[in-house]
């Protein structure tokens, strides 16, 4: 009876450890799935799928090389108790303009960007139910917006515990099955791709610029770790808070390489061309799940990746609508916090742009590749220069080793975008 007695004690305490767990993620989770967007579902797949298995060394160098940006992100927010915004406003008012000009863009190319592949996705699951893809993004736009405004960032972080836990088991089921089932077979004329040629080089610019996300979303980062403190009813530690956000960036990486993986088991070679259409992607990519797990998984993997590309879509329209609220407070535009307007109005705004750009989307996702990749260095030296200030306490600032890596950051993604510069004006 003892035994039995210890044993029921050390499940509950087991139990109680776990839910504690889940309950102190946040931040580093609302980070990874915010992140599983194009960079995972899109690009990490066709990496895979077209260029082979070394396409792996970038997705993680620019995992490792821009880590210590967002982390500092994080450090920051918890040894000042200010997001990055108000820091970078107390060290530059030209580190403040030129984060508002990169937000920007963002607001109206990355958010458009994303609802547009989350649009084929809902098409996919609701085919029978949706009368066009106008209607989805519309629906779409209407429930995040809703839920934004309803629930806040409470709802937010409990909702995507569930819906990254989902995607997960069903990536690593079907990592699995495609290890069991083995490579699919090269056609015999088959030859690799080129890396070094322009469409190479671009592919690469566009798979490292958006991995495992654009260096802006540090800001955004740094602002969910602000609500977090507000509501968190016990003292977060810096150290803590680092923990739990270096667990969500492992898991970040972690998926991007089984994306990769699954794509390049069951495409490469076999001169499948994934469709540059979200609907038909939509389509071919829950087809490879399906070939590998079976007819009778369709339904939950369709699920699994909407909710994906749902909980991306929510995560950064919640992100966006608060860093554009918290730069109209730094530069002096509102001294409220007018969050709902700003969740509207972007809606609002991105539902125009793909309404009346959606031929032309290539074009502005272009844009905001642009701006992200060719500013991503300079945001990295922001957040750079704020840890290493006295803005931060000593005690807090990074280690020698992570000051190391940032600077290499800084040097890659530099050299990255010279070239990428060199390539459009040559």
């Amino acid at each position: 009876m003892k035994y039995i007695g210890k044993k029921f004690l050390l499940l509950g305490v087991s139990k109680v450890n776990i839910r504690r767990f889940f309950d102190r993620l946040g931040p580093g989770l609302l980070f990874a799935s915010m992140a599983i967007g194009t960079s995972h579902l899109v690009l990490s797949t066709k990496a895979g799928a077209v260029y082979g298995p070394l396409m792996v060394v970038p997705i993680l160098l620019a995992n490792l090389l821009k880590f210590p940006f967002f982390e500092f992100g994080v450090r920051f927010t918890h040894a000042t108790q200010k997001s990055l915004t108000e820091g970078y406003a107390a060290h530059s008012r030209w580190f403040l303009y030129l984060y508002a000009l990169v937000n920007l863009v963002s607001a109206f190319t990355i958010l458009a960007a994303l609802y547009s592949v989350t649009t084929g996705m809902t098409v996919n699951v609701f085919s029978t139910l949706t009368a066009s893809t106008s209607t989805a993004t519309l629906v779409l736009f209407v429930l995040i917006s809703l839920l934004l405004i309803a629930g806040r960032y409470k709802l937010l972080e409990q909702s995507l515990k569930y819906i990254v836990l989902i995607l997960l088991l069903a990536l690593i089921a079907t990592v699995v099955l495609v290890t069991a089932n083995q490579k699919v077979a090269a056609l015999p004329d088959f030859s690799p791709p080129e890396w070094l040629n322009t469409v190479g080089v671009l592919f690469i610019i566009s798979l490292v610029g958006w991995m495992p996300t654009a260096v802006e979303a540090s800001g955004w980062v740094s602002l969910w770790n602000l609500e977090k403190i507000k509501q968190s009813t016990e003292k977060i530690t810096v150290q803590s808070a680092l923990r739990e956000f270096n667990l969500g960036y492992l898991l970040t990486a972690f998926l991007a390489v089984l994306f990769f993986y699954i794509g390049y088991m069951t495409l490469y070679g076999s001169g499948t061309i994934l469709s540059d259409n979200s609907v038909k992607f939509a389509a071919e990519l829950t087809g490879i799940f399906t070939t590998e797990l079976g007819a009778w998984a369709k339904l939950f993997i369709s699920i699994a990746a909407l909710a994906a590309m749902f909980s991306t879509c929510l995560s950064a329209h919640d992100a966006l609508a608060r860093v554009l609220v918290d730069l109209m407070q730094r530069l002096n535009l509102t001294r409220k916090n007018p969050f709902a307007a700003a969740v509207l109005f972007l809606a609002l705004a991105n539902f125009m742009v793909i309404t009346f750009f959606a031929t032309s989307m290539g074009a502005l996702i272009a844009v905001a590749t642009f701006a992200s990749f060719v500013f991503a260095p300079v945001l990295g030296y922001m957040n750079h220069a704020l840890v290493f200030s006295d803005q931060t306490p000593a005690e807090h600032r990074p280690s020698t080793a992570l000051k190391i890596l940032s600077i290499a950051g800084i040097v890659f993604l530099t050299a990255f975008a010279l070239y990428y510069l060199y390539l459009l004006v040559a």
